[in-house]
């Protein structure tokens, strides 16, 4: 499939975007690049029921390649708890499995509502910037499993690499903002493998399926965006060492508040 330039523009941007956030917040940047892939999309003729599904799928797949360029960065620095990670990985491979699946079923225009309530919670998340009680860990492996549970299904749905629960759910344990970043991106690319998996098992036998997709991944816009995500996911890192990231999130906040807003009123 041939994408106009304008089109390949966007989607390279919307890589930059990702990548950089992914390196500097821990998020896998969903709430940039489904907006963008559902408008991209929506210009290459793909039927509009499939649109916010294929951009969910897509901006999922993209985190795998995300994930990994950040996850090194954050691992030089000793900021990644893979104690943590081991312990939840199990629980988030099988919810993401099952994600996937709720996700295509549900109609197009809920999973966009849906979209916008996760971005939303999101900005919240960003601003509240809770204080955990200095007494509270991480718990025992049982629970721990199902919160990774919970974090692959909401993950698989939205298509997010999970950082939107993972990192308040490690700071909320006392877990350092650096290593709770650094290990949430950890955590994206089982959520991403695992996401992906189940869209391209969920999309196998797609009627209508757009010119250069595999399932529901659209494999054009994916390589875009990984090629540029991948790029810049270090930079983040690197800066997110360097400064105080929370004046950022409350700027961030109130861009999620206008994307919320703009898929509530599509």
């Amino acid at each position: 499939m041939l994408l106009q330039p304008v089109l390949i523009l966007e989607l390279l941007l919307a890589g930059v975007g990702a990548g950089l956030l992914s390196g500097l917040l821990g998020i896998g940047g969903a709430m940039v690049l489904v907006p963008v892939l559902t408008f991209v999309l929506g210009h290459t003729g793909t039927p509009p029921e499939y649109t916010v599904k294929m951009a969910v799928a897509t901006s999922l797949a993209t985190i795998m390649f995300t994930s990994a360029s950040s996850v090194r960065a954050h691992h030089r620095r000793g900021a990644v708890r893979w104690d943590i990670a081991r312990v939840l990985a199990p629980g988030i491979v099988l919810g993401s499995l099952a994600g996937a699946q709720v996700a295509v079923a549900l109609p197009s225009k809920a999973l966009g509502i849906l979209f916008a309530v996760f971005i939303a919670f999101s900005a919240t998340q960003m601003l509240l910037n809770r204080k955990p009680q200095a007494s509270r860990t991480i718990p025992r492996p049982a629970a721990t499993f199902g919160v990774g549970l919970v974090i692959g299904l909401l993950s698989a749905i939205v298509g997010a690499g999970g950082a939107f629960i993972s990192v308040p759910f490690m700071t909320w344990c006392n877990v350092k903002i650096h290593e709770a970043v650094g290990t949430s991106a950890a955590l994206g690319f089982p959520i991403a493998l695992a996401g992906t998996a189940g869209y391209i098992w969920a999309g196998r036998a797609l009627p209508q399926a757009p010119p250069g997709s595999i399932g529901y991944i659209f494999v054009p816009g994916l390589v875009i965006i990984a090629l540029a995500s991948m790029t810049l996911a270090p930079l983040g890192a690197r800066i997110a060492h360097g400064m105080e990231i929370q004046p950022l999130k409350r700027i961030f906040a109130v861009v999620l508040y206008c994307i919320s807003a703009y898929f509530l009123l599509r």
